[in-house]
């Protein structure tokens, strides 16, 4: 359990930012954009559950998935060799995006896909609140997906973390479809209806 009692520390006053290897960072480095990148899409996703009923069926999967991010986080503020060895294997004090957790997010992705209608064409995010919602929070994953390959051309990076982001806006997607009444209120792209 991880207990805060003072939120400020001062440490990051000149510019930097602690690591779980206790080494420090430039907060504009380029897995520091990275891990606020999934910041950011965490907390897109918590706005599109707020849109949606407490009993719907994808909150519950929705909230694992924050859990997820936070794991994430926690994986990319672990550089590669810092406190697991070679790999990017999870320990006792380090916290990995693993296999099972891409393969849980594929399963979901099947899940929901199932009952939704047949894609026709590219669909416009929006419909529902919940469904522009979801929408945003799949731009945010995307842009966190950007700001993760950038870093893993500069640095190694978790391969199952890229998997899992990578899914995640799949997942995204066909949840917003869903909340679109199983894809009947999707929006859909007309190319060049406005020449």
């Amino acid at each position: 359990m991880v207990k805060l009692n003072k939120i400020y520390t001062r440490t990051g006053d000149d510019g930097t930012t602690g690591l779980v290897d206790g080494s420090r960072s430039p907060k504009h480095a380029a897995r520091i954009e990275a891990i606020g990148a999934v910041d950011e899409a965490n907390s897109a996703l918590g706005l599109a559950i707020c849109a949606l009923d407490a009993g719907h069926d994808g909150v519950a999967d929705l909230r694992r998935v924050q859990n997820d991010l936070f794991d994430l986080g926690a994986d990319l503020a672990t550089p590669k060799g810092a406190l697991d060895g070679e790999g990017f294997e999870p320990g006792e004090m380090v916290l990995r995006i693993v296999d099972g957790q891409v393969d849980w997010i594929e399963r979901a992705i099947d899940t929901a896909n199932e009952d939704l209608e047949p894609l026709t064409s590219f669909i416009l995010p929006g419909g529902s609140e919940a469904a522009a919602r979801l929408h945003v929070a799949r731009a945010s994953v995307r842009k966190a997906e950007r700001a993760m390959t950038a870093l893993a051309e500069l640095e190694p990076v978790n391969p199952a973390a890229l998997h899992y982001i990578n899914r995640l806006s799949d997942l995204l997607f066909v949840l917003a479809r869903a909340a679109n009444d199983g894809g009947k209120a999707d929006i859909t792209w007309t190319p060049g209806a406005n020449r």
